[in-house]
């Protein structure tokens, strides 16, 4: 797909709505990587991060002297004395948070809307880190990453429904990627602030800008959101839906081919109810979800009739265990649940949360500058590699990151073993390579893909549930494991699991691209999936 014409269409409005939805997701991955760097200070293990190089040398100097004084009495202290089993429970607090932000966004965002639950995640997202930036004990550190972790889990549920249902059609998987770009966004500048502030108290700065990051998000959403069109067809007000629609798509676009899609009876009884809106309205609600009641009350009785139907219909809204019951929706379940876990257990986060200490030892002071490089290539790779999605298919793409992640997961464990710091280098820029082609974007976007509306959100929960859980396995005993194994040696054990996920999915997971709905991908006739 040609760059232009991804572009060609795109509205401001849109491109704004994109951004602001995807800070949920960048603060994810802020929050993953923003104790890397700066661990062994904040532990008190050392009293500055070592960095070589003139050039960052100098840099680096600007943000304070090589000495650091201690903290004169009375003011927060200088460090928190912590042993590598309590910083893996500070580390891990942030997925058990998520865990709960993901189960509870799928009922949330099915019946109040994406945008209201994104805000709600957002004010979350905003209150953790002043707990963490002013921390004066262990305690209170993991009470704040995990109220950020609730609020990025909830993002990570919430924001690739959003962007699936307000992407345009044909590009669905290109701006999907942008989840796992805006993570790669967060994880590159949490590695940037650490590079420097890995000193005396500076620590704190870096807890507290992903505060400062939500808030900035709760302000664009609260003055400039917009509800997904899909979701307000899907709740009965089909004609504010495709108002929604045209705000995001441009006034001049033609948008008929996606309002037949959202299921409502006919292209006619939407403008009908236009036309009757038009007549008692000079404008458009700034959030339309909020006027739908009485936009309906206003339409004809069959109109009305119609849309309470529609809107009962779809407010059977399948269950978070109702959907593990329908044989319909099970296999779908399945496969984004082995997606999501893969994503995790091939090893990516013990890169993003462990880089630093990992390979200090290997490459002594460049490993805090190889993971701010390794930061940049997966986010350089994720955004190069999204348009792949779509002309190579979502199965291709995944079955070659698997197996790029696989074979350097054993070079990496090779290099670090003998100590050839150079081949430890190569393999951890690949392996990261390799995860931004396919398994870091591509598990968001499946769950919008393999079921439909009405059990989107709690298969997206199931997903993102089984991810935190898999997160929260590698961030609290990865350390531990490594350290008895020895180092270098959990690799093999990730590249296990990659041959294990890799045939699961070429077993499983169902080819996406180009089908119109899930009823296609799975080869269901409508019918049997709908009747009662």
């Amino acid at each position: 797909m040609a760059v232009s014409s991804i572009f060609h269409d795109l509205t401001p409005y849109f491109v704004y709505t994109l951004l602001t939805a995807t800070i949920g997701p960048l603060l994810f991955g802020y929050h993953l990587a923003e104790l890397n760097a700066p661990q062994q200070v904040i532990t008190c293990q050392k009293k500055s991060l070592s960095v070589s190089g003139s050039a960052v040398s100098r840099l680096y100097s600007v943000f304070g002297s090589s000495t650091v004084t201690a903290a004169p009495s009375g003011t927060f202290p200088q460090c928190i004395p912590m042993n590598s089993a309590q910083f893996g429970v500070v580390s891990s607090f942030f997925t058990l948070g998520g865990l709960v932000g993901a189960l509870a966004a799928g009922p949330v965002t099915t019946k109040y809307g994406r945008l209201r639950a994104m805000i709600l995640a957002s004010a979350f997202a905003a209150v953790g880190p002043v707990f963490e930036a002013l921390a004066t004990n262990i305690g209170l550190l993991t009470v704040g990453r995990l109220i950020s972790g609730f609020g990025a889990g909830a993002a990570t549920v919430i924001v690739p429904i959003y962007i699936s249902e307000t992407a345009p059609p044909h590009q669905k998987g290109f701006f999907g990627s942008f989840t796992q770009v805006m993570i790669n966004v967060g994880i590159l500048i949490a590695q940037v602030l650490g590079l420097f502030l890995s000193r005396g108290q500076l620590w704190r700065i870096i807890l507290g800008v992903g505060g400062a990051i939500a808030l900035v998000q709760t302000a664009g959403l609260v003055l400039g959101g917009q509800e997904s069109p899909k979701w307000l067809a899907d709740n009965g007000k089909a004609s504010l839906a495709k108002r929604a629609l045209r705000k995001l798509r441009g006034h001049e676009a033609n948008v008929d081919e996606e309002v037949e899609g959202w299921g409502v009876e006919s292209r006619e009884d939407v403008e009908d109810e236009e036309d009757t809106l038009l007549t008692n309205e000079d404008r458009m609600p700034e959030h339309p979800e909020d006027e739908g009641e009485s936009d309906q009350q206003q339409q004809p009785n069959s109109k009305v009739g119609r849309a309470e139907q529609q809107a009962e219909n779809l407010a059977k809204t399948i269950g978070f265990l109702a959907v593990l019951r329908n044989p319909d929706y099970r296999p779908a379940v399945i496969a984004v649940v082995m997606i999501m876990v893969g994503q995790q257990l091939c090893g990516i986060n013990s890169i993003v949360m462990y880089g630093v200490s990992l390979l200090s030892d290997l490459l002594e002071a460049n490993s805090a500058l190889l993971n701010v490089g390794v930061a940049a290539l997966n986010l350089i790779v994720t955004l190069s590699a999204a348009p792949l999605v779509d002309k190579l298919g979502r199965k291709a793409c995944l079955l070659l990151s698997i197996t790029g992640m696989g074979v350097n997961s054993i070079l990496l464990a090779v290099g670090i073993m003998k100590g050839i710091a150079p081949l430890s280098a190569i393999a951890v820029l690949l392996f990261v390579a390799s995860f931004g082609l396919g398994l870091g974007p591509i598990p968001f976007i499946l769950s919008s893909e393999l079921v439909g509306a009405e059990a989107v959100g709690a298969t997206q929960s199931w997903a993102l549930a089984a991810n935190w859980i898999a997160t929260f396995v590698v961030a609290q005993f990865f350390p531990v494991v490594n350290e008895k194994l020895g180092k270098g040696q959990v690799y093999f054990i990730f590249a296990a699991f990659a041959l294990v996920f890799g045939l699961f999915t070429a077993w499983w997971v169902p080819e996406t691209k180009g089908k119109k709905d899930a009823d296609e991908v799975w080869g269901r006739s409508k019918g049997r999936e709908r009747e009662d």
